[in-house]
């Protein structure tokens, strides 16, 4: 774990509110550590703290321009990202478009909660299938995120796990989840309530589920029951419960192999990042990393 102070463009940080100017040092120093101008492809996630990414790896290649011949491909996780990368003057690549043996170098993107193990929530945007399918085919995940998202259990201030499900099947989920102890889970519905559901970049619909606080591997060492037992799970186990619904396309929880270990075994890459960069409101950049989580667990 580190904390540094990053100075980076100080003039705009100060114009910004505390919590925006904190994901736009933590993106700097993120982008700076990971990317290079060199990389093929290369993910971009939804949400606020990504603006920032896209903004730092701009500003990376104008002072930093890829090799002769060389041509930086950016992976969107949705539409409004592939928007944020035509924003900047990327060059943006539909998933389904990349080469198929291709792997991106490194993919960037937030997240609404982060434990002290790495796993994540997402999905509060609606993103979060792209989201998964684009961070399995990186060599790495890296999370850019601000004080509010970093948390010793998942579920401690995000208030639900987002869950993208088939509109057919919207009600027999509902009434699955809460068999299996969620307290009261929702249709997410547009703001304006006589405008329906909110609808994914799959028109599929999205469920908000909440649950106790997220047990972690560290937990069941410890031999804490994340089976379900009086409503109370582990990561993994309901993670693979929720997807074993008829009609769950994804569950918005990103746990398991991150990317260093999922090239390991032989894989594309994982959905559990590498490192998470959190923005703090005193104007430092906290990182964690997988060297932590193996200090903590061991």
């Amino acid at each position: 774990m580190s904390k540094t102070t990053t100075a980076t463009n100080s003039t705009m940080s100060a114009e910004l509110s505390p919590v925006e100017s904190a994901k736009r040092k933590a993106a700097y120093r993120a982008v700076a550590e990971h990317f290079r101008s060199d990389m093929r492809f290369v993910g971009i996630g939804s949400g606020s703290t990504i603006v920032y990414g896209v903004e730092a790896i701009k500003d990376h290649l104008q002072k930093n321009p890829p090799p002769a011949n060389h041509m930086n491909w950016f992976v969107p996780t949705g539409w409004n990202s592939r928007k944020v990368i035509e924003s900047a003057g990327l060059n943006p690549i539909a998933f389904d478009s990349l080469p198929g043996d291709s792997v991106m170098d490194v993919c960037f993107d937030g997240a609404d909660e982060v434990d002290e193990e790495l796993n994540c929530i997402k999905g509060g945007g609606a993103c979060l299938f792209q989201e998964k399918l684009v961070a399995c085919r990186s060599k790495k995940f890296v999370c850019i995120a601000d004080y509010r998202k970093n948390q010793k259990r998942l579920l401690t201030q995000w208030p639900s796990i987002p869950i993208e499900v088939a509109p057919i099947a919207h009600a027999s989920v509902l009434k699955e989840l809460k068999a299996i102890g969620s307290t009261d889970p929702k249709l997410r519905e547009q703001t304006v309530a006589k405008a329906g559901p909110i609808q994914t970049d799959q028109s599929f619909y999205i469920i908000d589920a909440p649950f106790p606080k997220l047990l972690t591997t560290l937990d069941a060492k410890n031999g804490m029951d994340g089976s379900g037992k009086n409503g109370q799970w582990d990561i993994t186990t309901l993670a693979e419960r929720i997807k074993q619904m008829s009609g769950v396309l994804e569950v918005g929880l990103f746990h398991g192999m991150n990317g260093y270990e999922a090239q390991a075994a032989g894989l594309p890459g994982g959905q559990k990042p590498v490192a998470v960069y959190f923005g703090m409101e005193d104007g430092e950049v906290l990182k964690r990393d997988v060297r932590d989580v193996a200090e903590l667990i061991k």
